[in-house]
Order: structure tokens, then C-alpha cells, then sequence
């Protein structure tokens, strides 16, 4: 009896927890409806809270480096304290909403390479080893979102990669201690002005926040520099402009301008730059004071780092590489 009573506190013989999404396939502003279902192990358990959360994979600078660090995001609890009797079947239904600034991970049902998404259910015992379980979470674009993306298609940008930095954009309404960048090779007739372009949605009820960095080719006497647009669209201005000519106008005026607008420094808030969005990084873990200071409202979970068994679960269904927006 002892020898059980140890294995339990270990985690051997307990409850168990799996969770089931109704369709992993979701929206920035749309929900994801699933339920938890738990079974009793050998013994009695005390659970003392269920709760699930997206996290995803972040890339954080440190000093000189870069590394990624897995970040829960978005948290709700879906029970509070109970009962679980030996082998009993519990299932517990849930609507999780998702954040509007939710990153893309899915465009025309490919994964885009670098991008990876779970929904993590904990089960919290008490004197026992917490239980988790981890589900792909499959993120598409809004409508204004596909028009976009498709118009960087149509102008002749490639996909490069896409990826997740740990920071917030300089007068920008961000919620999220975080902010995607989607990358392209430029287009054969932008070839000459620029390398690449990063593009950033920052998303909400209203609309949509485009920010742009172009990677400009330096000439015989200049060397190269970034130059960074920054642009508003409606949800519902989808289908009343040509977004080529719309994506188009912007890549010209945003590298008609000069000048790095990236802030410099320690912590999101070093220093005030000009212009228009220049994205605001800290400098290692100092951007977690940024993250602390959202702190818990609504249920969102600003930054906080897990690097747990959620780390090796990722591996299982990471990024697929795909180089285009091509249906």
C-alpha cells in the first residue's frame, strides 16, 4: 500500500486526461469546441483545477542570440475542484474563444513552415504530478487576410518562412506579448529595390493593422537599409479594393522611405523611434517585464514560458515546409 501511495505521488496509477477537439480548425475571432475527458486511476483523486491554453513556439532574443521558447498564450479553466473516483469517466465540455491576434499557422491547408500551434489541457492533482495533454491547433487566415496574402501571390513574392517574435510594435493596439512575421523573397520587379519583405498582421474586431519591413538593396554609394510601412484595413473593406494595386501601393511607399525604425536597447520601451511601424524589441529576458505587465485579465496568460513535456510534444506535429500560397 505504501509502494502505490508513492507511485502515485509520481504520477503512476493516476488520472488520466485527453482531450477532443470537435475540429481543430479555427479563426483568428472564432472558438474551438471540444471536450476534456478524464479517467480515474487506481484510487480516489482530488483534481484540483482543469484548465486549457494555446501555446505556440517564440522566438526570444538574449544578449547577441536568439532561441525559441514555447509560450502559453491564452488560458481558460474548464473545472474547478472535484471528485474523481477509481476508473471513472468524466467528460467536460468547453468553448475556448480564440484571441483575434492569434497567429496564422494554415494557408489554403498547408502548414506554414515554422509556425506550430497546440491546445494544452493540465489536469492539476492534488500531491501528485500535474497530468497534460497536448492537440494541434490548426490557425486560418480571416478573409482580408487571404485577400492579402493572395496579393503578394499575384504581385510574385515567394514564401520564405514564417515565425513568431517576443515583443510589441510601436503604436500598435497589441494584447499579445508577441507579434508574427511572414516572410517573402521579393518579386522579380522589386528585385532591385528590395530582398525581402516581412509582413505583420495585428489583428482585432475592427480590422486589421499591416505592418511592413522591406529589406532594401543598397546601391553604389549606400549600403542597405530596412524601411517599415505601417497600414490600417477594415474586415470590411474584403471584397471592395483590387489588393494587388492596394499591396502594391504600399510596397512603394514604404520603400520610398529611408532609415532603420527599429528600436534599440533594453526592454520594449528603450527609446521612442520616428515614423511610422518600427517594431520595439527588448533584449533577452528584459521583455518579460513587458509580458508580466499585461499580466492575467480575461483569462489571457501573457508570456509565460513553458518549457515542460509541451517542448518535446511539439516535435511530433511541427511546421511543414511549403514554399508557396499556391491552393
Amino acid at each position: 500500500m505504501v509502494f502505490k501511495k508513492m507511485l502515485s505521488a509520481f504520477g503512476v496509477g493516476g488520472p488520466s486526461v485527453d482531450t477532443v477537439l470537435a475540429n481543430p480548425n479555427t479563426r483568428p475571432g472564432l472558438a474551438l469546441d471540444g471536450q476534456v475527458n478524464l479517467l480515474g486511476g487506481d484510487a480516489p483523486a482530488s483534481i484540483e483545477q482543469v484548465t486549457i491554453g494555446l501555446v505556440t513556439r517564440v522566438e526570444i532574443e538574449g544578449g547577441d542570440s536568439e532561441y525559441a521558447g514555447t509560450m502559453e498564450f491564452h488560458r481558460m479553466a474548464v473545472s474547478g475542484p472535484l471528485q474523481l473516483a477509481p476508473k471513472q469517466q468524466l467528460a467536460i465540455p468547453f468553448q475556448l474563444p480564440v484571441p483575434w491576434e492569434t497567429p496564422i499557422t494554415d494557408v489554403y491547408g498547408q502548414r506554414l513552415h515554422g509556425m506550430t500551434m497546440g491546445l494544452r489541457t493540465e489536469l492539476a492533482v492534488a500531491r501528485a504530478v500535474d497530468k497534460s495533454d497536448l492537440d494541434q491547433v490548426n490557425v486560418h487566415p480571416l478573409p482580408v487576410h487571404e485577400r492579402i496574402l493572395d496579393a503578394f501571390q499575384r504581385l510574385g513574392f515567394r514564401f520564405k518562412h514564417a515565425d513568431l517574435e517576443r515583443g510589441h510594435i510601436r503604436g500598435v493596439q497589441q494584447t499579445l506579448p508577441f507579434y508574427q512575421e511572414i516572410e517573402f523573397f521579393a518579386a522579380p520587379q522589386y528585385a532591385q529595390a528590395i530582398t525581402e519583405v516581412e509582413l505583420t498582421f495585428v489583428t482585432s474586431q475592427r480590422g486589421v493593422e499591416i505592418v511592413l519591413e522591406c529589406d532594401k538593396r543598397g546601391g553604389f554609394l549606400s549600403a542597405g537599409h530596412d524601411s517599415f510601412g505601417r497600414y490600417t484595413v477594415s474586415h470590411a473593406d474584403v471584397d471592395r479594393v483590387d489588393w494587388a494595386q492596394v499591396v502594391d501601393g504600399w510596397l512603394r511607399e514604404t520603400t520610398s522611405r529611408y532609415g532603420n525604425l527599429r528600436a534599440q536597447g533594453h526592454g520594449f520601451g528603450a527609446r521612442q523611434g520616428y515614423g511610422h511601424g518600427h517594431r520595439g524589441r527588448g533584449a533577452g529576458m528584459g521583455g518579460m517585464v513587458a509580458g508580466a505587465a499585461l499580466g492575467v485579465a480575461g483569462g489571457l496568460v501573457a508570456g509565460e514560458l513553458i518549457e515542460d513535456a509541451v517542448e518535446g510534444d511539439f516535435g511530433d506535429f511541427g511546421g511543414g515546409d511549403f514554399g508557396g500560397f499556391d491552393e
